[in-house]
């Protein structure tokens, strides 16, 4: 057992040393440096894109998305997670982090909304969204603390679907993923996903979704070790090349109009 603790710890300290000299190409990687960046589900193609971009504009810079539920990213900001940028997409999420002094201020950076999505095959034979009233229709929506399972809750309710969804999910990929491994008849998620999906679904619209828009705030958070390089990627996201990014999947500008 000595000895196996004895590799153990001289592993660390060859792994340690390896990651200070060198970026694994054999140049030095003194400069080497990380940005983490928190972002909503929803985000996930965009932002991943966003990265790219970003570490091309900063060598030796990688940006380490970690993508889940808003909440979850909040909680996790409030409790000290490494975080440098924190990106919702709610309004209320990111209060949780203002609220605790985890940030100073947001900015509000695009708006989403909910759309019906089905297999293209169609098995339970869905033409409108009060189809989802029907026992025999499996359907999957977000968890109510999520931003989208609070907009489905809201949308559910204002067209009088009273039928329960079969299962509820973290966040807005884990519906999309059920509905496209037929694992449900249909499932609400964000325009922008039903539009990276759109080979693999058909979209219906929602009746007063128009009216129930999400907004998607970015902030720096305070913990974060790379501030500058934070405050550079919320400047990219809000400049004409990341909102036109944003448009292109989907996204609605930050006043939510059409």
């Amino acid at each position: 057992m000595r000895r196996l603790a004895g590799w153990l710890v001289a592993g660390v300290a060859l792994a340690a040393v390896g990651g200070c000299g060198s970026d694994g190409d054999g140049s030095e990687g003194s400069d080497a440096r990380t940005l983490d960046v928190l972002a909503a589900a929803s985000l996930t193609e965009s932002f991943e894109q966003l990265a790219e971009e970003f570490e091309a504009e900063h060598p030796g810079l990688t940006v380490r998305l970690v993508l889940d539920s808003s909440t979850t990213l909040a909680t996790q900001v409030n409790e000290g997670a490494p975080a440098d940028v924190l990106a919702t997409a709610d309004e209320k999420s990111m209060q949780l982090v203002l609220d605790a002094g985890s940030a100073e201020d947001a900015d509000v950076f695009a708006t989403n909304r909910l759309v019906l999505v089905t297999p293209k095959s169609n098995p339970a034979g869905i033409t409108e969204f009060e189809d989802l009233d029907d026992p025999d229709v499996a359907y999957v929506a977000c968890v109510e603390t999520a931003p989208c399972g609070a907009l489905a809750e809201q949308l559910l309710a204002e067209n009088g679907v009273s039928t329960a969804p079969r299962s509820l999910e973290v966040d807005v990929k884990a519906v999309l993923a059920k509905v496209v491994s037929d694992e449900a008849d249909a499932g609400l998620v964000y325009t922008t996903d039903a539009f990276a999906a759109s080979s693999e679904v058909t979209t219906w619209p929602i009746p007063g979704s128009d009216q129930a828009v999400t907004a998607y705030p970015v902030a720096v958070v305070d913990q974060s070790d790379e501030p500058e390089l934070a405050a550079d990627w919320v400047e990219l996201v809000l400049s004409a090349e990341g909102q036109e990014l944003l448009a292109d999947a989907g996204f609605g500008p930050p006043d939510g109009s059409s």
